[in-house]
């Protein structure tokens, strides 16, 4: 076995969770992005909130399926589970919106813009890279990523 071959069997589970990391946040920009464009910029805590909700669900059902091949769907499980898994998103969470709330009432950013992206958009992406930041600190000083899961 070639060693490149060997090293991704060693790093799999890593390498799914990051591959799905990154799909999570591309589709939480994504979804936000719209709803911003639907509602013209307003209510950016809400369509916060919807967002992570939809990125969340997404998230849970690629890492119980995609990276942890998780085979138990009874729902007393799958509740028990995902409880789990959301408790370790609302922290990221609270960031995200406590960030927002800054930037698009406090600093009204919103007024900005940058690369075709304005300022309420930029705020989105800086303040979930913080918490994405936060989350990995605390995930990589756990001993296994199922802490988080």
């Amino acid at each position: 076995m070639k060693k490149g071959e060997a090293l991704l069997l060693q790093y799999k589970e890593q390498l799914a969770y990051l591959f799905f990391g990154v799909l999570t946040t591309v589709l939480n920009y994504a979804v936000f992005w719209l709803f911003q464009q639907a509602w013209q910029g307003r209510h950016v805590l809400f369509a916060n909130l919807l967002t992570c909700l939809i990125a969340t669900a997404f998230a849970y059902v690629t890492n119980k399926v995609f990276v942890f091949h998780s085979p138990a769907w009874h729902p007393g499980f799958v509740l028990r589970e995902a409880l789990a898994f959301l408790s370790g998103r609302l922290f990221s969470f609270g960031i995200e919106e406590a960030g927002l709330y800054v930037a698009a009432y406090v600093l009204r950013l919103d007024r900005f813009s940058l690369w075709g992206l304005d300022g309420t958009m930029l705020s989105k992406i800086v303040v979930s890279f913080l918490a994405v930041l936060v989350f990995w600190s605390a995930f990589l000083s756990t001993s296994s990523p199922e802490a988080f899961f």
